[in-house]
């Protein structure tokens, strides 16, 4: 009975193991893959025609304000500011009416005294993946500044990277590890999604017209 129930147990733990071994190498790459470049000072960081900065909800689920948010407007308005970008590319979800990624992002920006002219909307930001690849296809920039917080803007510059496409990163201050557990969780998973979707060469949900960014 001994046997059997170590042979039930390794069964049941080998999955587990092999999961865990996928999440923690996926991790790993994609990290090292980011090794200097991202950065973290407006003095440091080189000048690019344009910053994308990658969409979250500006709200919590109890209306309180996201930090997330708030960081990632905070970061590029100081891009912005030290002359290392010229224009800003808010990419996001725009799932419906009332839940609206860029136009937060673009109100924000505008608030904290960015010029309007200065801000260009992409709306078909649904992923990660979207909005670095329209970066390309529908902005016509294959060098250009990710805005988000590292963890993030370390699976935007591999998807880049992927596509051929130079891209480095600034990083937008960190929420502190318990209020960002859950996202760190998800983020894990993200990373092996991301090589899935590599793997099987997948493009963003929606083309369009190219956008000339005029800055």
């Amino acid at each position: 009975m001994k046997k059997v129930g170590r042979t039930i147990l390794w069964i049941l733990l080998v999955p587990v193991l092999a999961a865990l071994a996928l999440i923690f190498t996926c991790d790993g790459i994609i990290s090292h893959a980011a090794k200097g470049r991202c950065y973290e000072s407006t003095d440091d960081i080189p000048h690019n025609k344009a910053a994308l900065v990658l969409g979250t909800s500006s709200k919590l689920a109890g209306g309180r304000p996201n930090a997330y948010f708030t960081y990632r407007i905070r970061a590029a308005v100081e891009l912005y500011n030290a002359g290392k970008v010229d224009c800003i590319v808010v990419s996001g979800d725009n799932r419906h009416a009332s839940y609206n990624e860029p136009r937060e992002m673009k109100r924000a920006l505008l608030a904290a005294g960015i010029p309007e002219s200065k801000i260009f909307m992409d709306y078909a930001g649904f992923r990660t993946l979207d909005s670095v690849v329209r970066m390309d296809t529908i902005f016509s920039q294959n060098s250009f500044t990710v805005v988000s917080q590292r963890f993030h803007i370390e699976r935007a510059l591999y998807i880049a990277k992927s596509r051929g496409l130079d891209a480095i990163g600034y990083s937008a201050t960190d929420v502190n590890r318990f209020y960002g557990f859950r996202t760190r969780c998800r983020e894990y998973l993200a990373r092996v999604k991301m090589f899935i979707d590599l793997l099987t060469h997948k493009e963003p949900h929606f083309g369009g017209e190219k956008i000339e960014l005029d800055c």
